[in-house]
């Protein structure tokens, strides 16, 4: 059987922080791969959320990795303070640093992996240069700022761009970048989404505002299962007719 090739990212953005621990615990319970934060700054995003001293409390509650997006200006100042704090994964919007290619590296020498935020009018051509030090690409398929917003049909589109240049990176390189998307990612359309090129999905209010926790997730997974493996009987027939003719 091959690896699993698709992470879901519940959003504690959308989870009850009178019960933080409780809630984190659940969604590791029922199958979840990620927790994603989402730090907001009231400076970079319209909305001020959580610090590192939420990481810290959350990182004795589960063994899965922790996600962090970092919507703030500046970054550098907070990316140490995270790692420290428990976070695995850390990413944020090239244009709130004044150096990407320094902010990447600090990420890594602090252990963690590292990864760009593109928000939906911002191209894709940030990551052009800097590729050798990515690990994570995340398309944003709302404006950030804001949980429960509705999914932006442009996304789909510009998964298929990313995709294709991280295929290209992946085949000169044999490194896989991941690539992740967040925003109104829900049950009825992660097919679609995964279809696009996504592998990793963030998910908030679908996930946490559902009754049952693990049917949500496992659902997801079936879907995703399912586009990846249309997708993959796609480029085979596509192949065999490349080859036939």
């Amino acid at each position: 059987m091959k690896p699993q090739r698709f992470l879901i990212a519940p959003s504690i953005l959308s989870a009850d922080f009178a019960r933080l621990g409780d809630e984190v615990r659940a969604i590791e319970t029922a199958g979840a791969d990620l927790v994603h934060f989402d730090v907001m700054d009231n400076h970079y995003v319209p909305n001020l959320t959580i610090g590192p001293m939420v990481c810290a409390a959350v990182r004795p509650h589960v063994s899965i990795p922790i996600d962090v997006h970092l919507m703030v200006r500046p970054v550098d100042r907070l990316v140490g303070d995270f790692a420290k704090a428990g976070a695995n994964l850390i990413t944020f919007h090239p244009e709130a640093s004044d150096h990407v290619d320094r902010t990447l590296s600090l990420i890594r020498e602090a252990g963690c992996k590292a990864g760009l935020v593109f928000n939906p009018a911002m191209p894709l051509e940030w990551m052009d240069h800097v590729l050798d030090k990515l690990d994570i690409v995340l398309l944003m398929s709302v404006n950030p700022g804001f949980g429960g917003q509705s999914f932006i049909g442009q996304a789909l589109v510009k998964l298929g761009e990313a995709r294709a240049r991280l295929d290209a990176y992946e085949q000169s390189s044999g490194r896989r970048i991941w690539l992740e998307i967040d925003g109104g990612v829900k049950v009825d359309n992660i097919g679609a989404i995964a279809a696009a090129g996504a592998d990793t999905f963030v998910a908030g209010s679908a996930i946490f505002g559902a009754k049952d926790y693990r049917a949500t997730i496992e659902a997801m997974k079936q879907a995703v299962a399912a586009a990846q493996a249309a997708s993959a009987r796609a480029r085979a027939e596509q192949q065999r007719r490349y080859t036939s003719a």
